[in-house]
């Protein structure tokens, strides 16, 4: 029989009746080899695994580490690719995830033993705990993208939670406020120290955090346009927008430059006031001493401006929502309410907005009947 080359491994029989692949995986910073066992109960079934070892590395799956964690995988995959590949509050929301819930639940497990029914159970008890199914299926999200790592790194051969379906997250339905309800929201805002903010939310659609970050050198009253460069987190850090989409210059309704050339009147009276207490940022909506405003700030008072004016609960988002509903309701092009969203595909818009396209294919069905002679 001939002997095997230096690597391939050898087989033999243990004193407990076992057979014992073993193969030499590399060498540590000493210079020894560092052996892999691979146990089977029969010589064919040592030597099935050893070959299967080999295939491993020869599709370049050698850097199998059998004592690694999935905690310390999810550790080192948070610092070494999600930290620089995302913005900081994306990180943060990942960060979150692997440390509550991932290194609690699968943070003892090897990453080579990871399986399907780690992950069932992990989906099971969280949803159990009351975690809301959107929330369980971003934290499954983040658990596929560690472990694709482990994957394309070589460390493991495939992907076990892509066996584990996420629960069904329940279609959110968007109620925006109507024309007539909208009306009454900007009447009822008039004069007030956030009014302009919330004129801007419903006539231009920006999303909370491009609001806050808009600065006034990014605001041309005269021509009547606004640049959205950049996004406030909720931690009031300035970062980039949410996507290259993201960047656009949407143009001003009069309502928005009326509103914001009163708002910029007020805010150098405040800056007057404040003295040595202001801190410039350029912000055109700050606080009365030039920082930055805290989005649950303005949550409350949006919650409390409708609870005033007796209108529905409405999120900020849902400012958006209804500017977007109002443009295609009008029939705004699709494509024309996608760049000024700023959303990536059109297909986002129209899925976002299907409520409208009911009474939109009405218009149309009567728009052709009038076309075609039919009263």
């Amino acid at each position: 029989m001939a002997r095997r080359a230096n690597g391939e491994g050898s087989i033999s029989r243990t004193t407990d009746g076992r057979w014992v692949a073993r193969v030499t995986t590399g060498y540590d910073k000493r210079g020894r080899a560092i052996r892999k066992a691979l146990y089977a109960k029969t010589r064919a079934e040592a030597s099935r695994r050893l070959m299967e070892f080999h295939a491993q590395h020869a599709r370049g799956l050698s850097n199998i580490d059998g004592r690694t964690t999935c905690g310390e995988w999810f550790q080192r995959w948070l610092s070494d690719t999600v930290r620089v590949t995302v913005r900081p509050s994306t990180f943060r929301a990942y960060e979150s995830n692997v440390r509550l819930h991932l290194i609690p639940e699968l943070g003892r497990i090897t990453l080579a033993k990871l399986a399907a029914a780690h992950v069932r159970r992990l989906i099971a008890k969280k949803l159990d705990e009351g975690l809301s199914p959107r929330s369980v299926q971003f934290l499954r999200a983040n658990l596929r993208a560690a472990v694709q790592q482990a994957v394309a790194d070589g460390l493991i051969g495939r992907n076990v939670v892509d066996f584990v379906k996420g629960p069904p997250v329940p279609r959110f339905e968007v109620r925006p406020l109507d024309a007539g309800q909208l009306r009454t929201l900007l009447d009822g805002v008039h004069g007030d120290r956030l009014g302009a903010l919330l004129i801007c939310a419903v006539t231009l659609g920006l999303r909370q955090g491009e609001l806050l970050a808009l600065a006034w050198e990014d605001v041309d009253l005269e021509v009547r346009s606004a640049r959205i460069v950049r996004t406030l987190g909720r931690d009031r850090t300035l970062g980039e927008p949410k996507s290259r989409s993201s960047r656009r210059v949407v143009p001003l309704s009069v309502l928005a430059v009326d509103a914001l050339i009163h708002h910029k009147e007020r805010q150098e009276l405040e800056r007057d006031f404040a003295g040595r207490r202001w801190r410039e940022h350029g912000l055109v909506f700050t606080t009365t001493i030039g920082t930055p405003l805290d989005a649950r700030n303005v949550g409350r008072y949006l919650r409390d401006t409708l609870e005033r004016l007796e209108l529905p609960h409405q999120r900020f988002h849902d400012l958006r929502h209804a500017c977007a509903s109002l443009l295609l309701g009008e029939n705004v092009h699709p494509r024309v309410v996608m760049d000024l969203l700023g959303h990536s595909q059109i297909s986002v818009t129209m899925n976002l907005y299907s409520h409208v396209m009911p009474a939109m294919q009405r218009e149309a069905a009567d728009r052709l009947d009038a076309v075609l002679g039919r009263e």
